[in-house]
């Protein structure tokens, strides 16, 4: 693991500054936070955000597509950016000696984009593609599935492409729009993570985003969406070689005090060949293709999910099994052995995803638009270090109790019923 120093500094205009000094290696990434992703969408504006950040690097008021493709390819520079639910991210990586000239080209991205007409046609077209693409996985189609019943009209129930029906709606002047109301200095978060020192940096980013001034128009608020769906289920019917079950919980967010105790019943379950599910679904029983559990870090209410791919024969009984084994950890506690090898995995887990500069600016960049301190790694370790199998049994009963069950399978196989919580295929 790579445990160095995070250096915070915020600039007048409101940009939030992070540098995490690596001299190791004659590289630098940088990641651009901004907290714009689809959560901050209307609905009928679905992907509205992925179609702004997949035309930031197709163009500027100064330079054409090409252009900036070549000015990144002759130095073999990356600049990219991309669209999650909580923000918008542009992301950078240079050798040190091109870093003023490919952080000066990202400035000049992210601050005057120009939305050119035939990319805007372009663009949507590849999204409505990735869209189509999308539909014919199964596990996708599943999991689209889930949110909808876990999320209901919350944004985080929509996938952060859109639909066919909603980017067709979108203009230009929307785009400018959106660019205009959430792309401000006072939003910014700029993490950079190598060589290169807290000054340099800060003097770096003066250069660049200095003269940027904060908009008279008060920040974008965030309308609260409330959560209030009861747990159910539903069943898609489509032509594919395998059944997908996914059973998701309703799960706090990441400033929750439960958020940690998850984290590591995610890990036990999950984490690994000898993960619970692994072992008694598919190694023991031969149920599971592919068996595992998420718990995605989030800004606002999130989920906790266990799923698998079998053999559509199987499927009611992969509801049962999974259901079996994410009850067990509301009766049973975990033993001394099991606790201790859950803690190891997950800390080493966290330190496998900070040993590249780009996890690095990735990671702090994130825990800062999260709210955390950039203390966050060693409270974390502690949180964890303090848990008992108690408090896990406690957040499982809490949380894990009643499932949100998704299935997709190949309709050929029977009619599939659900009755008090169990399936029977007829």
């Amino acid at each position: 693991m790579i445990n160095l120093p995070v250096h915070r500094s915020q600039l007048a205009n409101g940009i939030t500054v992070l540098t995490i000094a690596n001299p190791s290696a004659d590289i630098v990434s940088g990641r651009f936070f901004i907290p714009a992703g689809s959560r901050w969408e209307a609905e009928e504006q679905a992907g509205l955000a992925q179609l702004l950040t997949s035309l930031l690097t197709k163009g500027t008021d100064r330079l054409s597509a090409l252009e900036i493709a070549d000015r990144i390819e002759s130095v073999g520079a990356g600049l990219g950016a991309e669209t999650t639910a909580d923000y918008l991210k542009l992301s950078l990586k240079t050798v040190t000696a091109d870093l003023a000239d490919i952080f000066k080209l990202a400035g000049e991205i992210l601050r005057s984009p120009s939305f050119p007409e035939a990319q805007i046609a372009l663009e949507r077209k590849q999204i409505i593609q990735a869209i189509r693409s999308q539909t014919e996985q199964p596990f996708n189609n599943a999991y689209r599935q889930l949110r909808t019943l876990l999320y209901g009209d919350h944004p985080y129930s929509r996938s952060s492409l859109g639909t066919a029906e909603t980017l067709a709606q979108i203009s230009r002047q929307d785009l400018i729009n959106y660019h205009q109301q959430h792309i401000r200095p006072d939003r910014l978060i700029i993490s950079l993570a190598g060589r290169i020192t807290p000054d340099a940096a800060l003097d770096l980013v003066n250069r660049v985003f200095g003269d940027w001034e904060i908009p008279e128009s008060a920040p974008p608020t965030l309308t609260t969406h409330s959560v209030t769906t009861q747990p159910q289920y539903q069943i898609d019917y489509q032509a594919t070689q395998q059944a997908i079950v996914i059973l998701g919980y309703l799960a706090p967010p990441i400033h929750d005090p439960d958020c940690i105790a998850l984290k590591l019943i995610d890990s036990y379950l999950s984490n690994g060949m000898s993960s619970r599910l692994f072992v008694e679904l598919r190694e023991k029983r031969g149920l599971a293709y592919d068996v595992s559990s998420f718990y995605p870090t989030r800004l606002d209410t999130s989920h906790f999910a266990v799923y698998m791919g079998t053999n559509p024969i199987n499927t009611g009984i992969a509801v049962s099994g999974l259901r079996a084994e994410v009850d067990r950890l509301c009766m049973e506690p975990l033993s001394v052995s099991e606790l201790q090898m859950t803690k190891d995995k997950l800390l080493g887990q966290y330190a496998l995803g900070k040993q590249t500069n780009g996890q690095l600016a990735q990671t702090y960049g994130w825990y800062e638009l999260l709210g955390l301190s950039t203390n966050f790694d060693s409270e974390f370790h502690q949180a964890i270090d303090r848990l008992t199998s108690l408090e896990l049994l406690t957040a499982a009963d809490k949380y894990l109790s009643q499932p949100y069950i998704s299935i997709v399978s190949p309709e050929e196989h029977g009619t599939i019923a659900i009755v008090n919580d169990r399936l029977s295929i007829v």
